[in-house]
């Protein structure tokens, strides 16, 4: 059933879709009044989407529940907060945060709060969550931090395997199937074309992977170089492609609809998130945090619940045995 959730997220067949209410392309989206304006979108369950596709079980994964979409605005910063800080920032406009929970090429491994505690903890106060996977990085990748993370010879087998991380690190943190995972590739330069195709080579094997062992493969990147290179393959008609986009323009203000890289029925309904401004510091509950702004309109992860998690592990009843323990 993932499969076909990630057809239609992708949008690549919804011409002249109209933007959604909710997160309009001004200063700023409104703000929640009572918590984050979250939704589970039966429109969107993969059991009703499309059941006579033979691929629409990959991985053996029998009935994924429905996806999780947020509307509204979001943050996102290097390395989790803690919980205080958390419970301080429930005063501010945000109603979901981006957690860099896996991949090689993090900017900030270490990670010390979020362990699966902190996803129930944060879960239960009323934030949703945005997983970031920061892998290897394509190999013209302009920022020089990230070049020791250059995708290797094998970029199908080297996608593949990275995903499969990608999906235990999440079940690990107790992130169930049907949550999106969104790869970060930080920007590069799709100009070189020997680049370009390894780069997306690498990235729709991870795309596979991820949507075969049931999750939402998302995508992080910069709007004039992988998300300009991602939207090129989507129109060129390249199967495989990521089915929530998110891209990163710092204009300072949110744009979801209104990119101009993007056609306007690619990535919709419910799959864009706009990084509007980065680098900015903002203070809540007495709490300071360094932070990148986003306003979006799709999906969140979705948290087993605690109790049902048992030991830290997603809900091995519904995952393929590629990725149980």
């Amino acid at each position: 059933m993932i499969a076909a959730v990630v057809a239609a997220l992708a949008g690549a067949a919804l011409a002249g879709a109209p933007a959604p209410a909710g997160v309009p392309d001004r200063a700023a989206p409104a703000a929640p009044a009572a918590g984050p304006l979250a939704r589970d979108t039966a429109s969107l369950d993969p059991a009703s989407l499309d059941p006579g596709d033979p691929s629409s079980a990959p991985g053996g994964v029998a009935a994924a529940p429905a996806l999780v979409h947020y509307v509204g605005q979001a943050f996102d910063t290097c390395e989790a907060p803690s919980l205080d800080v958390m419970r301080a920032w429930r005063s501010s406009p945000y109603g979901a945060v981006g957690i860099y929970f896996g991949g090689r090429g993090r900017g900030c491994p270490t990670q010390r709060e979020l362990t699966p505690a902190w996803v129930t903890s944060v879960d239960a106060m009323g934030w949703r969550l945005l997983p970031l996977f920061v892998g290897s990085q394509a190999p013209c990748v302009y920022a020089a931090a990230k070049r020791p993370f250059a995708i290797g010879s094998s970029p199908v087998s080297q996608g593949t395997r990275e995903g499969g991380d990608a999906v235990r690190a999440a079940q690990a943190l107790g992130l169930d199937v049907s949550s999106p995972l969104y790869l970060d590739i930080e920007a590069y330069d799709p100009g070189d074309a020997g680049c370009a195709a390894t780069t997306l080579s690498f990235v729709r094997a991870w795309n596979r992977e991820v949507t075969r062992l049931g999750y939402v493969p998302g995508y992080y990147s910069s709007a004039d170089t992988g998300v300009q290179h991602i939207e090129a393959a989507r129109r060129a008609g390249t199967k495989d492609l990521p089915a929530v986009m998110w891209f990163a323009r710092w204009l300072g203000r949110p744009a979801l609809y209104t990119e101009s890289v993007l056609q306007p029925e690619a990535w919709t309904p419910h799959a864009r998130i706009h990084q509007y401004a980065g680098n900015v510091s903002e203070t809540y509950g007495g709490r300071r945090v360094a932070i990148d702004r986003n306003a979006m309109d799709a999906p969140v992860a979705r948290v087993v619940p605690a109790a049902v998690r048992g030991g830290g592990t997603a809900d091995e009843a519904r995952l393929p045995d590629a990725v149980r323990p």
